[in-house]
C-alpha cells in the first residue's frame, strides 16, 4: 500500500544507508551531496510512481546530515490534476483533527486550480490536488495526516 509513512520509512532508510557517502561527498562539495541526496530520493519515489524532492531552503541545512527526511519534503503524485477528489472543507477539518490547532487556508486558487495551505506553529504544509510540500518537520501527527491525504487524495484515483 502506498501511504506515507511506508514511503517515508524507505526515504529514511536509504539516506541512512548511504549517509557515510553523504558525509564524504558532503566534505567535498555539498553541491555533490544535493545531487546524491536527489538521486537516492529519485529512486526511493520511483518505486512508488512518485516524485520525492528534499528541500533546502535555508542552503546551511545541508550540513545537518541528521534532519535529511525529516522536513521539507516534496511529494509531486500528478502534476496536472487540477482539483481535488473531495472538498477543500473535509481537508480541513481533517488537518484541525489530526494536527491540532492550525490555520487552513485556501490558496493557489487559479485558472480552475484548487489547494489549500495549512499553517502550523512550526511550519506549513501545502497541499495541491497533485502535490504535497511539507515545509515542516515531521512528527506523528503530520505523518497520520499525510497517511490520510494519501488515500483520500493522491492514490484514490490511481
Amino acid at each position: 500500500m502506498k501511504t506515507f509513512s511506508t514511503i517515508h520509512s524507505d526515504l529514511l532508510y536509504n539516506l541512512r544507508y548511504h549517509r557515510p557517502k553523504l558525509e564524504k561527498d558532503l566534505d567535498k562539495s555539498p553541491n555533490v551531496a544535493y545531487q546524491q541526496i536527489n538521486q537516492i530520493s529519485n529512486f526511493v519515489g520511483s518505486r512508488f510512481q512518485i516524485s520525492l524532492q528534499l528541500h533546502f531552503p535555508n542552503s546551511s541545512k545541508i550540513r545537518d546530515v541528521n534532519s535529511y527526511g525529516t522536513e521539507n519534503i516534496g511529494i509531486v503524485v500528478d502534476k496536472f490534476r487540477k482539483t481535488f477528489p473531495i472538498s477543500r472543507e473535509i481537508i480541513k477539518q481533517k488537518a484541525t483533527e489530526t494536527l491540532g490547532v492550525i490555520k487552513a487556508l485556501d490558496a493557489y486558487m487559479y485558472e480552475g486550480k484548487e489547494g489549500l495551505k495549512i499553517i502550523m506553529d512550526t511550519g506549513r504544509i501545502e497541499i495541491l490536488p497533485g502535490s504535497v510540500h511539507l515545509w515542516c518537520n515531521i512528527d506523528e501527527n503530520v505523518k497520520n495526516f499525510m497517511d490520510w491525504l494519501m488515500e483520500e487524495i493522491y492514490f484514490r484515483l490511481k
